[in-house]
């Protein structure tokens, strides 16, 4: 049932991945249900970048490198990060924004669809037993130096997708809904 695939619905970080590879099946099938999110003015504005492979190596050598030249508080740690987990990760999926060249829409509502997108596939993962997370690096404006993408395109993050082993923790909330909830 959809609402228990959403409460279980987890971030899966690549520390947790066992080496167990994610088919490129798998992979169109995650994609996708991407495809069907919500669109205003049938935009459609989502783009995806599967790095998988031997790229999975070149992307980690430019994430770390750009995060080591372009940071003012370099931290060894996030460094060590931005070399280990795209590596650690069965597939990473840039996820990206093309502009409605028109502007006939608010910015941030082709960002909202694309993010419904994104939780369209996340969703899909979880039920496929695929771990999954999305992180927005600080770093994510220089993508464009790395990812082939179109005037009017930016990156929003990647997806990190991963096989795990053993259960997920149970989730929470810090207050309840009807602590969110003003009814007119």
């Amino acid at each position: 049932m959809i609402s228990e695939i959403i409460k279980t619905r987890r971030a899966v970080f690549p520390a947790q991945y066992n080496n167990e590879p994610i088919s490129k099946e798998e992979i169109q099938h995650l994609l996708e249900a991407a495809n069907w999110a919500p669109t205003h003015r049938r935009t459609e504005p989502w783009r995806f970048k599967v790095i998988q492979g031997e790229s999975q190596k070149r992307f980690a050598e430019f994430l770390s490198e750009t995060y080591k030249n372009k940071t003012e508080n370099f931290s060894e740690f996030k460094y060590k990060k931005y070399r280990e987990n795209p590596v650690k990760a069965a597939c990473i999926i840039a996820i990206c924004m093309q502009r409605d060249p028109a502007e006939a829409i608010p910015e941030w509502e082709e960002i909202a669809a694309t993010a419904m997108a994104v939780q369209n596939m996340w969703l899909t993962a979880h039920d496929m037993n695929i771990g999954a997370y999305w992180g927005s690096p600080g770093i994510v404006k220089y993508m464009n130096a790395f990812l082939p993408m179109e005037p009017g395109e930016r990156c929003l993050g990647l997806f990190y997708l991963g096989k795990y082993d053993g259960t997920l923790e149970e989730g929470t909330r810090k207050t309840s809904i009807e602590e969110k909830t003003v009814w007119l």
